[in-house]
């Protein structure tokens, strides 16, 4: 995930999900790309932006609070959601925002 997503005319919402890793993969990367495959089929999932050296942090953008709640309720998500409590993450953080106003080159 490199490149910058490409996001419609605001308003819309980012979830901001910031972490600090464990140790080892056990089995992280491949979930990793689970879901941002399953995350891209989703009613609602506008793009993705994500970057890791030490502190992780993964922004998605969706259309509605509904699109997030969807997600967020999604079985396998939840899945992986248990295992970074459980296994891949020591701390992390979701934040949840409107996004009013973008500008770029």
């Amino acid at each position: 995930m490199s490149e910058i997503a490409q996001t419609p005319k605001p308003p819309y919402y980012a979830v901001i999900f910031t972490s600090l890793r464990t140790e080892g993969d056990h089995g992280y990367g491949a979930m990793a790309d689970r879901m941002l495959a399953l995350a891209a089929q989703q009613e609602g999932f506008l793009g993705i932006e994500s970057a890791r050296e030490g502190l992780g942090i993964t922004v998605s953008y969706w259309d509605s609070l509904e699109a997030i709640r969807n997600w967020k309720q999604h079985s396998e998500h939840q899945e992986a959601q248990q295992l970074g409590r459980s296994t891949w993450y020591s701390a992390f953080r979701v934040r949840i925002t409107k996004v009013e106003r973008e500008y770029g080159a």
